[in-house]
């Protein structure tokens, strides 16, 4: 989320006290906007059943939006979690399929697939410098098509009943996404406040050069974040893959323009050093929560994606505004 900080000199309740407020958690207050819209529009958004959906269907996109915020953070970014998200979903079900006495274990090779995926990201751009634009689009494309290669052309059905139990066995009355899924943002936001590692991440996106004068590796630190994001793109396929009992090569398919809207509308800068794992959560609960809502009042799917596009565009702007009254 954009931060900004009065003046000591800004008299508490002044009108420019109010316009920093505003500024500071301007996504706080279009999401509490939004909730009231839809809470007057339909009695259904705002009952349980729902409410658990809009989790069940967050989960899997926080698990790659966190990876892509650490990316991010480095000034980089990841195209290819899309893509690594259905390599690592018909790689967890193919393993489940050849042996369905021990699908569990499909969950540690969806996630190493992923995790390699972003390990050739992580080498590729930090020890050869390819522009992290450009790395992680041919992984894209590369990941896109070994999933077809997998399935040889097509998806993986006829898995085992016990493959579904994977995303969907409850635990403390949640499904184990959502549990993944509060258990990564909680995870991720006390290490980047709390540890040098999270430093590190956030002095390598603000200025490369100074932390290397300043000592820290930034090659291994690039290379870290890749791989975190790939290994997450891989239990994030599982758990989609799961959710279905079948394996798609076209599963997670636009998933990355949904974790990159996250992070940006949470107010992370895509020129790196600035943003916050909370403000990923809320960026990713707004579009979660407009996509819930305006689906119950059957808003067609394109106009759904102008509302989403509009929403990036005006977090930037305001991101923009802000930096400027800052300097």
């Amino acid at each position: 989320m954009t931060t900004v900080t009065a003046s000591p000199t800004t008299p508490r309740f002044s009108r420019e006290w109010f316009q920093n407020l505003a500024i500071r958690y301007a996504m706080v207050i279009v999401m509490l906007f939004v909730i009231a819209f839809f809470l007057y529009r339909s009695a259904r958004f705002g009952t349980i059943d729902n409410i658990t959906t809009i989790l069940i269907a967050a989960a899997p996109f926080a698990l790659i939006a966190l990876g892509q915020t650490l990316v991010i953070l480095t000034g980089g970014i990841d195209l290819s979690v899309g893509s690594v998200i259905a390599l690592s979903a018909m790689s967890g079900a193919l393993f489940a399929k050849t042996f369905p006495d021990q699908v569990w274990f499909a969950v540690p090779v969806a996630v190493l697939v992923g995790l390699v995926a972003g390990a050739i990201n992580g080498a590729v751009i930090s020890l050869i410098n390819v522009p992290p634009f450009i790395a992680t689009l041919g992984m894209l494309t590369l990941a896109s098509g070994l999933a077809f290669v997998v399935g040889g052309g097509a998806p993986i059905n006829g898995l085992p009943a016990a493959f579904g139990q994977i995303a969907n066995t409850q635990i403390l009355g949640l499904t184990v996404p959502v549990v993944l899924m509060i258990i990564g943002l909680v995870g991720f936001g006390l290490m980047m406040r709390r540890t040098t590692y999270g430093l590190r991440i956030y002095a390598v996106g603000g200025n490369r050069m100074a932390s290397e004068i300043a000592g820290v590796k930034t090659g291994r630190v690039l290379f870290s974040v890749y791989a975190i994001s790939g290994a997450l793109a891989g239990l994030s396929g599982i758990m989609l893959s799961s959710r279905v009992i079948s394996g798609s090569p076209t599963l997670g398919q636009g998933y990355e323009l949904d974790a990159i809207a996250a992070v940006v509308i949470g107010g992370a800068s895509l020129m790196g050093g600035r943003g916050t794992i909370w403000g990923t959560a809320l960026g990713l609960l707004l579009i979660m929560t407009l996509n819930n809502g305006l689906d119950i009042l059957t808003v067609p799917a394109f106009w759904q994606d102008v509302i989403k596009g509009v929403l990036i565009v005006t977090a930037v702007a305001v991101d923009v505004w802000a930096s400027k009254r800052r300097t």
